[in-house]
């Protein structure tokens, strides 16, 4: 159909298209990886491709959307990262389960990602007055994760795992602090009370583009990364 081409100059089905095609990618080497693997990483190289997969999923029809409607699928991202962002967090606690990894941890994480998505996709559709409220609710739950992988019971397990587990974590932490922290930003330009009320950009329109083509790009290293960074723990580690 005519109106589901890929323009030249639409750069953010491009990029949803790129999205696409490179977490299914990344998903088929995960998938084919795991019988490779030894059995005591099989299970987080098969979550690394349970997260791209679903998100290759979520980005096809993402991008079937923005191309019918020109829109932002909102509401697709966010089924996509209730999703994935949890399954994010379970690898923390998969490679740490050795070192004494307790299942009360795997449900901090899961619970605090839940908290900062719920309550972003409150602010960011259902309750757009509130936004800052919301914000500021999803930011808390958000620094509860980097604190728990910097400083907190993540961090002190990954110390006594061994030196691929503690290098591994650390990495996967960068990944949480510098790499989510985009997805806070789009919040912030895709509300009108974002920043304290202030007025960020003149073209909402443009600026929402100018964010899908971003998250698209965040999100494909960010869960691709995220994979590598597991399988080649699973390499490496003697332990």
């Amino acid at each position: 159909m005519e109106h589901l081409k890929i323009a030249s100059d639409n750069y953010v089905a491009f990029t949803f298209f790129i999205g696409t095609m490179a977490m299914m990618a990344a998903s088929v080497f995960f998938f084919f990886e795991v019988n490779n693997t030894s059995p005591k990483w099989r299970t987080s190289v098969l979550v690394s491709g349970l997260i791209t997969f679903i998100a290759a999923v979520h980005y096809y029809y993402m991008r079937g959307y923005n191309l019918e409607t020109g829109d932002s699928p909102t509401f697709f991202r966010y089924v996509d990262w209730i999703l994935t962002v949890p399954l994010m967090c379970v690898e923390f606690y998969l490679i740490t389960k050795k070192a004494g990894s307790k299942i009360s941890l795997l449900w901090k994480l899961i619970a605090a990602s839940l908290v900062m998505l719920i309550t972003g996709y409150i602010g960011e559709v259902l309750d757009r007055d509130g936004s800052v409220l919301w914000g500021i609710i999803s930011g808390i739950a958000y620094f509860y994760i980097v604190y728990l992988i910097w400083f907190g019971e993540v961090a002190k397990l990954a110390q006594s795992a061994g030196v691929q587990v503690a290098k591994a974590t650390r990495i996967l932490a960068w990944f949480v602090l510098v790499g989510w922290a985009i997805y806070p930003l789009g919040y912030i330009l895709g509300t009108p009370g974002g920043l304290f009320g202030l007025q960020l950009v003149s073209d909402p329109a443009a600026a929402s583009h100018a964010m899908d083509i971003v998250y698209n790009i965040a999100d494909a290293i960010n869960k691709i990364g995220f994979g590598l960074v597991i399988y080649t723990l699973s390499r490496n580690s003697n332990d």
